[in-house]
């Protein structure tokens, strides 16, 4: 079952949370609380030209696509961990991150129109084989576009799924040395950070995002939510059933949590537009958190905290969460 984004969700492409007949997580990662070891080695992987997702969503092709098109910042990952260079994305800030191509990013073509309401001539200019997108953001585009190319609409809830859906594509592409590789480094990235804190008093943390009259949290059924609980104690749940609401927190509601570090991805209209952390900088509640006076509030890259998806992005996160919050 798929859930669709409120207007202002889909436009900053903030965390979906997924309903409770997604796929369910495998085995690495927290559960009960405690953390277990992460697998390092990746499971073989052979070409193929039908794979089924990890929501149960089956995609066959005539032929390896070559010219993918990216609507998602989870496809300009898995394309770049491949070897490939998307045909074109909507995600031009995330794709041109350091994590990603850097400056020669900038020569991908942007397709026209806003996030989730995409120019499909735009698409279809590009020659594409293959369109990715963004589950319950993309879904209207699926009878134009598929006049043109298969249209796969993705959106990983866990880092285990994130893998999925790259060696989804490695297979699709026949590319599966490079997506087995990939996975292993991230693998090994994120086994070497929870071994660190093994033993170790964990740090009470929070990602959130929004604006002052918006602010949310990446809870533990969102990507980067489980990404971090296995980094951190993450004690934000999600809030309800309803994806308008399950992310919303109060600041009444984190001060309660006692978070020790905060990471903030502002989400910035304009130039001169304030951090987040700032708008937030008088509130009494806000600062009597103890991440805020201890001056542990760390303001991140949006397109990389918000939009990445992928494994490169979800590397970089790991190494920045953990530079941010070094181990004793």
């Amino acid at each position: 079952m798929r859930r669709t984004r409120n207007v202002i969700a889909a436009l900053a492409a903030l965390p979906l949370v997924l309903s409770a007949c997604s796929t369910a997580p495998t085995s690495d990662g927290p559960v009960g609380g405690e953390t277990p070891a992460i697998e390092r080695t990746a499971a073989p992987l052979e070409p193929s030209l039908r794979i089924t997702d990890p929501h149960g969503q089956e995609l066959t092709v005539d032929a390896p696509p070559q010219r993918i098109v990216c609507l998602s910042g989870l496809c300009d990952d898995i394309v770049v961990e491949l070897g490939l260079v998307p045909a074109g994305t909507s995600n031009p800030g995330l794709l041109t991150h350091p994590a990603l191509l850097g400056d020669e990013g900038s020569t991908v073509p942007v397709v026209q129109g806003g996030f989730g309401s995409e120019d499909v001539e735009s698409i279809a200019r590009l020659e594409p084989d293959l369109v990715i997108g963004l589950s319950g953001v993309h879904d209207g585009l699926a009878d134009a576009v598929e006049k043109f190319a298969p249209l796969w609409l993705t959106e990983p809830a866990t880092w285990q799924e994130s893998l999925a859906y790259l060696r989804n594509l490695g297979s699709l592409t026949g590319r599966v040395s490079e997506a087995t590789q990939a996975e292993e480094r991230f693998r090994t990235v994120l086994a070497d950070a929870v071994e660190r804190k093994a033993g170790q008093e964990p740090k009470t943390a929070v990602l959130m995002y929004g604006s002052l009259d918006s602010i949310g949290v990446d809870n533990t059924e969102s990507l980067k939510g489980d990404l971090l609980a296995n980094l951190f104690h993450y004690p934000f749940p999600a809030r309800s059933s309803n994806v308008d609401t399950a992310s919303n927190y109060s600041i009444e509601e984190l001060l309660a949590q006692q978070p020790d570090v905060v990471f903030v991805y502002s989400l910035l209209f304009s130039d001169d537009a304030t951090p987040l952390s700032q708008q937030l900088a008088d509130n009494p509640v806000w600062r009597e958190i103890p991440a805020v006076q201890a001056g542990a509030v760390h303001e991140m890259n949006p397109e990389l905290w918000g939009k990445g998806r992928g494994t490169r992005s979800l590397t970089a996160i790991v190494r920045e969460a953990i530079e941010k919050v070094p181990t004793a």
